[in-house]
């Protein structure tokens, strides 16, 4: 698989650092919130999970809003805080165009396909979104095969690669019709948007040569050999 350059003038440039730095308080801003209704829900006894997500009813639609923001407690968000900040920074700085279209398809459409075939119980918790964004920012480096991406690919399976057992009913009171859900999803979404957000890849002297140019080692009359038109 040929792993293209990408070109320091764009990579290292000062607006790409930028995007990175807004790419980080972005996705640390969304983990802020999700805190936020943590601890609310914690401290003042809102007894949120009744909000989430309820398969096949239609007051359990609520969750397509507030699944993602619902924990049933402090290691249940904590598992999902770190993923989610480094696969959203990920997500955002990589695919920024690509990011305002797929989060909104991660966020509600995770758990809506969730709500047409998962069991009958709450299922709350951002980790179908965290296995949707690390899903299509894992493919989507594949797709596009700029070292950059690949690198950051390679990098998420390290950390988070033994998550793919979460799609799996392996584990009781896991969700992973969820985890399934944004695997899915983020998956199909990679495909769909494979062509966009490619970088400026390095370019060296051999690739821009003309392919139908003569090489000058050739001897003149070779080269008058090669030019001249076929006998009708």
């Amino acid at each position: 698989m040929h792993i293209n350059m990408p070109d320091p003038g764009f990579s290292s440039s000062r607006r790409a650092k930028l995007n990175f730095q807004l790419a980080i308080k972005l996705a640390a801003g969304f983990v802020a919130i999700m805190w936020v209704v943590f601890l609310a829900d914690t401290f003042a006894n809102l007894e949120l999970s009744r909000f989430g997500l309820y398969p096949r009813t239609f007051w359990g639609l609520s969750g397509l809003l507030m699944t993602p923001l619902i924990h049933s407690g402090l290691p249940h968000i904590a598992n999902n805080s770190i993923p989610m900040l480094v696969g959203g920074t990920a997500l955002l700085y990589l695919y920024p165009n690509c990011s305002v279209r797929v989060l909104p398809y991660l966020y509600a459409g995770t758990s809506f396909m969730a709500w047409t075939f998962a069991r009958p119980s709450y299922h709350i918790g951002a980790s179908g979104m965290v296995y949707g964004i690390l899903t299509f920012v894992f493919i989507s480096g594949l797709l596009r095969r700029d070292l950059r991406s690949v690198g950051v690919s390679l990098l998420l399976w390290f950390l988070y690669g033994s998550m793919v057992w979460g799609v799996l009913p392996i584990r009781q009171g896991m969700s992973w019709e969820l985890h399934l859900s944004g695997a899915v999803i983020g998956f199909a979404m990679a495909l769909v948007y494979r062509r966009w957000d490619r970088i400026p890849v390095k370019r060296y002297d051999w690739e821009d040569e003309d392919e139908d140019e003569v090489p000058e080692w050739y001897t003149q009359a070779e080269q008058d050999r090669l030019n001249k038109p076929d006998d009708d």
